[in-house]
């Protein structure tokens, strides 16, 4: 199950958003496409994270086989139609809309629940190596996809995710997950323990988590999808700005797994606290102008941590603190407040750039987003509802 989870989320739209700067260069060039317009079609895009929790509902209902098969065959043909593009902007916007409603069937919506209704003790480090495959793609890919488009250009990296996504992790993650929707082995009620949507929504603690979720992704994911173009712009080369996206899966690893691992033993707001305002501290260090390849990879390991440790904090107080009785809608509603933020990070990374020609205050920006997010993991309470 565990297996499936990290093919199989690793291969989301998300694994898209970590990897779309290797792709800026090549759009520019042959569409004249600016970077604010790139990044505003991606962020328009995320409209698509409004019917998550209608999809979450319905993974409640039907399970988890049938969405994961049906969002990831849509990825695919996603990719497949960003190989197609013909230059125009609304095509760009249409397909990345398609990618942000398979989300349900490519993340902690459906593999968190199977999980959560799985682990007790282990819970945090159970959904730490789960959620880890995102970053191991972050952290293995971007040197493969840099030699596709070097040698096949910007259309064969499409097609190189496609045949990924659809025809290696795919059957991948539901062979590795057959059998194991149907036997939730916890003693307290299992699948059925828990609040309803509408009580999550009542209490205000949902709310704090959810805004964790969209300061982290307004400065995290915000800054990742330019990346490649903000390590070129300090003098890297193509190549050797592509490894600041390894740097950024590193961290996200190290996050993942190791404060996955801590919060089954200690306060988990506490920690989930402490490591935002590392993150703060990472995007303060990447506004220097002096620094060369590893303080710029030190830096985005800072900056990472944090994006890294929420994907697995997130589905364990979602769990923990509502319950599995309908783990996919509030898991769901969730992850369209996170995705706001990607939206908002998106839009704002790349409208900042282009109006000050620099990234100095969209780093400002991210340093102060993820210092108010471990602001709001200090206040969460830990008591849990019904």
């Amino acid at each position: 199950m565990v297996l499936a989870a990290v093919i199989g989320s690793g291969a989301g739209p998300a694994l898209f958003q970590n990897m779309s700067s290797l792709f800026v260069p090549g759009l520019t060039g042959e569409f004249g496409w600016t970077r604010g317009e790139i990044a505003m079609a991606s962020g328009l895009g995320f409209a698509g994270s409004l019917a998550v929790p209608l999809l979450g509902r319905g993974v409640d209902r039907i399970g988890v086989r049938p969405t994961i098969a049906g969002c990831m065959t849509l990825l695919g043909l996603a990719y497949l139609g960003m190989a197609a593009m013909g230059g125009v902007l609304w095509h760009y916007h249409l397909l990345v809309l398609c990618l942000a409603m398979t989300v349900p069937g490519t993340s902690a919506l459906v593999y968190g629940k199977l999980i959560a209704a799985r682990f007790i003790a282990h819970r945090g480090l159970a959904l730490g190596i789960a959620t880890s495959g995102l970053p191991a793609a972050t952290l293995l890919l971007p040197m493969v996809l840099d030699v596709v488009i070097a040698q096949h250009g910007w259309r064969g990296g499409f097609v190189a995710l496609a045949i990924y996504s659809t025809l290696i992790a795919m059957p991948v993650a539901l062979f590795a997950i057959r059998g194991a929707a149907t036997q939730p082995r916890l003693p307290d009620g299992g699948m059925s323990a828990g609040v309803s949507a509408a009580a999550a929504r009542r209490d205000a603690r949902f709310w704090r988590l959810g805004f964790t979720g969209f300061f982290v992704n307004l400065g995290t994911i915000g800054f990742v999808t330019q990346m490649v173009p903000f390590g070129i712009a300090r003098g890297l080369t193509a190549r050797d700005a592509a490894l600041l996206l390894t740097a950024f899966g590193a961290s996200q690893i190290a996050a993942r797994v190791v404060f996955g691992a801590l919060i089954d033993r200690a306060t988990p707001q506490r920690i989930a606290a402490t490591v935002a305002f590392v993150s703060a501290g990472g995007f303060a260090l990447l506004q220097s102008p002096d620094l060369g390849l590893a303080g710029l990879a030190a830096g985005v390991f800072l900056a990472g941590l944090m994006n890294g440790a929420e994907n697995d904090l997130f589905p364990f107080f979602a769990a923990r603190l509502f319950g599995l009785r309908a783990y996919g809608e509030i898991y769901g509603t969730l992850i369209v407040i996170a995705l706001a933020g990607s939206g908002a990070g998106i839009v704002g990374f790349g409208a900042l750039h282009d109006a000050t020609g620099g990234d100095g205050a969209a780093l400002a920006v991210a340093a102060a987003a993820l210092a108010a997010a471990g602001l709001l993991y200090t206040g969460l309470r830990d008591t849990r509802a019904g």
